[in-house]
Order: structure tokens, then sequence, then C-alpha cells
């Protein structure tokens, strides 16, 4: 088996598994999400009802992150070459950005409670909060190992979090009702769970526009990669080097490296070792390297110097 196609079965696996995960993930968070939206109803708090409806948006997240996932397991066509695989990127940067959108919905019903302070049940805000909490708990156990694994999983994974951090404030503001009946509690916590998904979704935002922009894949040592190349016996230099992620756990490599007279004679060893070395040491799936005998005849401008 070639290196290639380990790297294609290793992430097919890892694939199946995330499937799997945001599936029991998918059912704990809308088997609880009718519960604490009645819940949030009858103790008219907000910060059980910002709780709620977070839940529902982790369902349609999670929801999401399942149909991307099925539609980035498309075939490759004579239209999209790399297949489908961006849509996974794509639905991580839409829950992230619907995680800012909660937040500021929080936000202004916070505001509004500030002004007009409604009566809150702090007792069943301390019921279904805590029972929200267990199940959270249990939906982020579930969604960890394969959110480090994928940005859309991970997109997932932080909606689940937020609701863990939002059914600690829930508990909290019901506990600061029950025992000193201060209901402005209750808004104060709710924007203590829109800051707290703010902060959490930025790292994700930041994560997905580098991999839109094609930025270099944050774990590879690009100019660790271009020395190694150059140990090789024969090879002379390495230049026009790009390397970029089409999904999480799929990267791409293109580059140019010039060879001597003698071992150009027969590229086709020195192209196999090369291309080993770039999946087999640095993890890269999809590998394009052109041999060359000087940079003289190169006409591409984008070579980044690298230690030699």
């Amino acid at each position: 088996m070639t290196a290639a196609a380990s790297n294609h079965r290793g992430h097919s696996h890892t694939r199946e598994a995330s499937r799997r995960n945001l599936a029991i993930a998918l059912g704990l968070t809308a088997g609880y999400m009718v519960v604490e939206l009645v819940g949030g109803i009858m103790a008219n708090s907000l910060s059980l009802l910002a709780d709620a409806g977070h839940m529902v948006t982790d369902a349609g997240a999670i929801g999401l992150a399942l149909l991307a996932m099925w539609v980035a397991g498309r075939p490759a066509s004579i239209e999209r070459t790399f297949g489908w695989h961006r849509t996974e990127v794509l639905a991580a940067l839409a829950n992230a950005l619907g995680l800012w959108l909660i937040a500021g919905l929080i936000f202004f019903e916070g505001y509004r409670r500030f002004l007009d302070p409604p009566s809150v049940n702090g007792s069943l805000m301390l019921v279904v909060g805590g029972i929200g909490l267990l199940v959270n708990l249990a939906a982020a156990a579930v969604l960890h190992r394969s959110a480090k694994e994928s940005l859309n999983v991970e997109g997932a994974f932080l909606h689940v979090i937020s609701d863990v951090l939002g059914s600690i404030a829930v508990i909290g503001a019901g506990l600061l009702i029950l025992t000193t009946e201060w209901v402005l509690g209750d808004p104060i916590f709710g924007g203590i769970i829109g800051l707290l998904i703010v902060i959490s979704s930025a790292r994700l935002l930041w994560k997905v526009l580098h991999v839109l922009m094609e930025g270099t894949p944050t774990h590879l040592d690009l100019h660790g990669l271009c020395q190694r190349l150059e140990q090789l016996d024969g090879i002379t230099g390495v230049h026009d080097i790009h390397a970029w992620s089409i999904t999480t756990g799929y990267d791409a490599l293109s580059a140019h490296v010039t060879a001597d007279m003698a071992t150009l004679s027969s590229p086709g060893q020195v192209l196999e070792r090369l291309r080993n070395i770039a999946s087999q040491e640095f993890g890269i799936s999809h590998v394009t390297i052109q041999l060359e005998d000087s940079e003289d005849g190169c006409v591409e401008d984008h070579h980044i110097a690298h230690p030699g």
C-alpha cells in the first residue's frame, strides 16, 4: 500500500468515527432540547431560555456537520477535481458565525431584561439546568476526540461546550435567585453565556479562515520539509513550494525540486523517495513534485527562502 493510499484509508476511518459520534451527540441534544425549552418558558428564565435556544442551534449545528460530512464524501469530478471536501470547512464557518448570532441575541434579550426584570422560578432553573448539564457533558465527551481531527466536528463540539458552560450559568443563576431573590442575576449569567460563546468560537473562526485562505497547515514545518528533501543524494534545491489544507486531515503539497543530471537520468526512483518523505514523515496526503535541472528555466515567482 502506498503512503497516499494509507493516508486516504486513515482519513476515511476518522470520517466514519466522526460521523458515528455526531449521530450520538445529535440524539442526546435533540432528546433534551424540548425539555429545556418547556422548562425555560415555565420558569420565565433568560439563562434557561438562552441555553435552550442554544441547544436548538446545537441540534442544527450537529445536523449541518453530518450533512457536510455526507456531501464531502461525494466523488471528485472534472468540475471539482478535489471533490467536495471543503464542504466540511464551510459548515464549520457557518457554525462559528451562528454562534456569534446566538450571542448577539442573548445580549439583546439580557439588555431588555435589565430594563424590565421579570419574575423567575429559581427552583425549576436548578432542576432543568442540572439535567441539561449532564446531557451536555455526555454529548461533549462523545465529540471530544473527533473534534481534534476535524474542523467540521470542532464547530459542533464548540456548540455543545458552550451549552455546558450555559448549563453551569443556569445553575449559578438559579442558586443566586433562590438564596438572594436577586432576579438581575439571570440576565447577568445570560450575558456571561453570550461572552463565553463569542470567545470559544473566535478560535474556530480563525482556523476556518486560515484553511479558506489556503494558509500553510499549522502542524507542518515547511522549512523542515524543504531541508529534509534537500538531504537526498542528487537533490540540489527546492523552490516554488506550496502547502495547504483541502480539509482537516487532508493536506496538499506542490513543489519544484532541482536535481543533478545523474539523478534526473532515473527520475522515477527519486520522485518516489521525495513523495515518501512528504507523505510518511510529514503526513501530507496529496503530493505533486516537478523535477528540474535548475531554477533558471522556472518561470514561477513564488519562491520562499528557507534555511539551507
